[in-house]
Order: structure tokens, then C-alpha cells, then sequence
């Protein structure tokens, strides 16, 4: 799998709800099979309308598309930095995923309590963004002081380490995240801090505002907008309820349900394609008469990083990675005719596989 985003948000903003969504939704799709890996972990599939193109051509006998891991995180509270609501733990699961999907109320139900009394995104926004700052803060500090002193022995490598801490330390006490300073040598990833993971947020939205998009967005929604703006981030509008619903229908009804409410996509298929997104991943596929696969690499991975996702002796054996382009291969008829037309390419270790490639990976174990 590799790839995963934490749901986590205050208590009662609709998170449970979301993600029983994801279980149920991943249950529902025969193509697209959903597992639990573990309590309160699930996977979905990531809607690619290019695999049913590409198996179509090879005459595939089986389509497997990529997935995004969720995993759902208890409510986070007031003071969740300091160990209440067993802030402490939850902060931990935070720290094993590799983004953040900050689920924000944005809407009104007076049979659902809010833990404040009253839905106002900016500040619920606020509440646990300053848990996760303290939470960074306060291991910053341990560990400039131990870097600092070892620093001293002359070390460059502890000298640079140092450095590094007193940048971020600064950064916040400000009031501002760890991924707001610029970590061109990676060096804050090696902190394993919660404010230098990629966020991005989702509007849970009355069912009647399901189909709302930015452009017509009032109230809370646009609130949420604005406070997203500010951290440069995406919003994914979504009722939790509708997509339940969703959740619970087969394919044509679905689609036919999807229609109704205006929508494309439902929000959870928005949603893994936004979490595709905010890690920087790319899609190649793997083409033949018994399956159409795709596969998930960060931009900028070369053919051999891609190689060892499908299996680590394709990477140690490798030789080359024969690349169609996904357009070149539909309008080829499939390899043979890549072949014939001269878009097929034959590429070495140092390729930077691109979104969309087909490719064939050649190699000697």
C-alpha cells in the first residue's frame, strides 16, 4: 500500500460517519475490493477512468486500480497536547500517516452536540491546529536541547541537525506550522513532526449542500475556503449522511442517485483523488490480457523506484522498463500496435516515470 492519510478533527464532526462510509463503499465495489486492514483503517480504490479504456484495448480479464488508505482518528480535544482525551495516543497515530484529512463541521443539527456549543470552522480549525503546533513544539524543544549539546563536538552533520531545530523551533513559536519552512536537503522530515505532514480539509455539509462547490459556497463552507486558503490547502465538500447512502447502493442505482444530487463523483471518490493529490502521487499502469493494474508512485520516481512497487526483484534485476503513454497506447489499438507506430520506448534506471505511462518492466534475477 504505502501511502496514507489520517482523518482527525474534534469529536462529533462527523468522522466515524465518514469513514464507516469508506468501509461500507469499499465492501460495495466488486472491482474496486475494500479491506480493513486494521481497526479503524481502511482502503478505498482511486476512480481512474483510464483503466476500463486500457483493459478494454488488451482485453483485460481483471481490472485492479490503486487505493488510498484512511485511517480515522479519535476526536482530538482542548489539551489533546498535554494528554487529555487520551491526546497523547491519538497524537502518536497521527505521527505513523503521511498526510493529514482535517474533517471540519459545517453544519447545523441540534441532535448532535459540538464540544464548544456552537459550529465555527475558523475556530475548530484553530483548536486543533494549536494541539498539533504545541504537540511539535514541545519535542522540538527536547530535541534541540540534546542536538544542541551534541552539536558541540564538532559534527557537521549534528552542527546542521541543530540548526535546523532553532529554524523550526522559531517557526513555531510563531504560531506556524512546520511545513511552512523550506526543507530542501529533507532534513525536518526526519523529525516526524504532525505540523510538517501535507493537510488538507473536508467540509462535512447538510445533504442538501452535498453538490455545493466553492464558487456557490456560503456560511460555514465558505469559511472553511477561507481558513484553507490562508494554509494554501484543498477543501473536499461532502455530506457524511449522503455518502452512507452512497455507500449502501449498487452501481446503476449509484449512478442514478449521483445524477439526482448533481454530483460527478461521489465525495469519496473526491476524496482519495484529493489525497493523491496532496501527496504528489503519479499512476502507471501495467497492461496484459489478464489484468489492467495500476500502481502509485511519487512524482518524480524513476522506472526503478516503480519497478520495486510492483515487486523489489523487479528492481534488483533490472534491465529496462518499455514505456507506452497512455494516449499513445489507446490510439495504437494496445503494444503491438506501439510497436508498429514507434511509441514504444525502451528506458533505462534514471527514467522519471511520468502519470499515465503503460509500461512493461524487463528484468533478470
Amino acid at each position: 500500500m504505502g501511502f496514507n492519510c489520517g482523518i482527525v478533527g474534534l469529536p462529533n464532526v462527523g468522522k466515524s460517519t465518514i469513514f464507516n462510509a469508506l468501509t461500507a463503499a469499499g465492501a460495495q465495489a466488486a472491482n474496486y475490493p475494500f479491506c480493513t486492514i486494521e481497526p479503524n483503517t481502511g482502503v478505498v480504490p482511486v476512480a481512474d477512468p483510464r483503466l476500463d479504456e486500457l483493459a478494454r484495448v488488451a482485453h483485460s480479464a481483471k481490472i485492479i486500480p490503486t487505493s488510498m488508505e484512511f485511517v480515522d482518528i479519535a476526536g482530538l480535544v482542548k489539551g489533546a497536547s498535554k494528554g487529555e482525551g487520551l491526546g497523547n495516543q491519538f497524537l502518536g497515530h497521527i505521527r505513523s500517516v503521511d498526510a493529514i484529512v482535517h474533517v471540519v463541521r459545517c453544519f447545523d443539527d441540534e441532535n448532535i452536540t459540538h464540544v464548544d456549543g456552537s459550529v465555527d470552522p475558523r475556530r475548530d480549525v484553530e483548536v486543533i491546529e494549536t494541539e498539533l503546533l504545541l504537540a511539535d513544539l514541545a519535542a522540538v524543544e527536547k530535541r534541540l536541547d540534546r542536538a544542541t549539546k551534541a552539536a558541540k563536538s564538532g559534527d557537521a552533520e549534528l552542527k546542521t541537525e541543530a540548526q535546523m531545530l532553532k529554524v523550526v523551533h522559531d517557526c513555531l513559536s510563531k504560531g506556524l506550522p512546520a511545513r511552512t519552512v523550506l526543507d530542501e536537503e529533507g532534513i525536518i522530515a526526519s523529525f516526524d513532526l504532525l505540523t510538517a505532514k501535507p493537510q488538507m480539509f473536508v467540509a462535512n455539509v447538510a445533504e442538501g449542500d452535498a453538490a455545493k462547490t466553492q464558487a456557490c459556497a456560503s456560511g460555514y463552507i465558505s469559511t472553511l475556503f477561507e481558513v484553507a486558503k490562508e494554509r494554501d490547502a484543498e477543501v473536499v465538500i461532502l455530506s457524511g449522511l449522503v455518502e452512507s447512502e452512497i455507500a449502501q447502493l449498487g452501481d446503476e442505482e449509484r449512478a442514478v442517485f449521483l445524477e439526482d444530487l448533481g454530483l460527478e463523483k461521489s465525495g469519496l471518490e473526491r476524496l482519495a483523488l484529493a489525497g493523491h493529490r496532496l501527496l504528489n502521487l503519479i499512476t502507471f499502469f501495467t497492461v496484459g490480457p489478464k489484468e489492467t493494474r495500476a500502481w502509485t508512485v511519487h512524482s518524480g520516481a524513476t522506472s526503478v523506484e516503480a519497478a520495486g512497487k510492483i515487486h523489489t526483484d523487479f528492481a534488483k534485476g533490472f534491465i529496462r522498463a518499455e514505456v507506452i503513454g497512455y494516449d499513445d497506447y489507446i490510439k495504437s489499438g494496445g503494444e503491438q500496435g506501439a510497436k508498429e507506430r514507434g511509441v514504444l520506448r525502451s528506458e533505462g534506471k534514471t527514467y522519471l516515470v511520468k502519470d499515465g505511462d503503460v509500461v512493461h518492466f524487463r528484468f533478470n534475477v
